[in-house]
């Protein structure tokens, strides 16, 4: 069958492909119909050219989400019908793999060109073969541009471990954009009291609306505002969920005196500077975590927070969607500040 996919070339113009995929499939293997696919910030950053991380023609897309049509004859996990998304794609095999850490695995698809000569997953396609084990089934009744959240909320849930969030601990989350509003909402599931920073309206709005203390960054001083609000004590956990130098300086100023602890979540292009003086950081026992990637058990996580709807990520979806022949405009809007997930719609 022909599958078409779109592509990035060298010069960043988006453009619509076609291939032929196999005809059987081996025993392990699924044929997914996939109807969307959302446009991550790496996604659209490289087709900025703000992030040359993969070679061309790339066929990126790694949210996707659809419906299995056919199954191989070891297939055990899912069955025709069943809505799934894009998970875990390492090979199992390499070091990294066999560590659980398969974020960085040695051979993982995309890193290195296919037969064809192409780089990247193939998520931005009508139709695709994936091997059972990169497949998570989710709840039927989801939409299945939310279903496609399962990457980027097993990003959090990984970073989560990594800050170890008790329940009642006190939390800022910095940026209240796609990000940030999942780490908020997998913080409150694990107990936690969270408040959100944020400067642009939209989405201070979508904030408010999905119940979260807000702090207007164009009304007040974050870090006055966190201060008044913990009799100066400041919090436990700041998740700095933009790529910001004055964030970055902000996440430090609202943490306890003691034993705080801060997550830089997010990337930044151009890359932002950690303005801290190493004494300070030494003397208050800060914890300056990092964290990227996920692996299978954070996968299963977020699946389960996805289909038991444990976490609302409708609100961080754009309500204008697009065609895989408009995948030009598509980037155009995703890459426009202020926006939430832009969808393509491939089915």
């Amino acid at each position: 069958m022909k599958q078409r996919y779109e592509y990035l070339e060298k010069d960043h113009v988006s453009k619509v492909g076609v291939r032929e995929l196999p005809d059987e499939l081996a025993p392990n293997e699924v044929l997914v119909k996939q109807l969307t696919c959302n446009i991550c910030t790496t996604d659209y950053q490289q087709w900025m050219g703000l992030r040359e991380h993969q070679g061309y023609p790339m066929a990126g897309g790694h949210e996707g989400a659809g419906i299995v049509e056919k199954i191989g004859s070891a297939v055990t996990t899912v069955k025709p019908g069943d809505l799934v998304a894009v998970g875990n794609v390492g090979c199992g095999i390499c070091e990294a793999c066999r560590m659980g850490d398969t974020t960085n695995c040695e051979n993982k698809k995309g890193r290195v060109p296919n037969a064809e000569g192409i780089y990247g997953q193939f998520g931005f396609a009508d139709y695709n073969i994936r091997n059972e084990r990169v497949l998570y089934k989710l709840s039927s009744d989801l939409d299945p541009a939310e279903a496609g959240f399962l990457e980027p909320v097993a990003t959090v849930c990984k970073g989560m471990k990594k800050l170890r969030l008790q329940p009642q601990e006190t939390v800022v989350v910095i940026g209240a954009g796609t990000m940030g509003m999942v780490n908020a909402q997998v913080a409150r599931c694990l107990g936690a009291r969270v408040t959100i920073s944020e400067i642009m309206p939209k989405k201070l709005e979508t904030a408010k609306s999905m119940g979260f203390d807000v702090i207007d960054c164009n009304e007040k001083d974050p870090v006055e505002a966190v201060k008044e609000m913990t009799n100066g004590m400041g919090v436990d956990c700041v998740i700095v969920a933009v790529g910001s130098t004055k964030a970055n300086a902000q996440a430090l100023e609202m943490l306890k005196k003691i034993d705080g602890r801060m997550l830089l979540f997010a990337a930044g292009y151009p890359v932002p500077d950690l303005p801290f003086d190493s004494n300070v950081i030494h003397y208050r026992r800060v914890e300056i975590i990092g964290t990227f990637g996920e692996n299978a058990e954070d996968f299963s996580m977020a699946a389960k927070l996805l289909s038991t709807r444990a976490i609302d990520v409708s609100k961080i979806i754009e309500p204008k969607r697009f065609k895989l022949d408009d995948c030009q405009a598509a980037f155009e809007a995703a890459s426009t500040p202020g926006m939430y997930r832009v969808c393509l719609e491939l089915n």
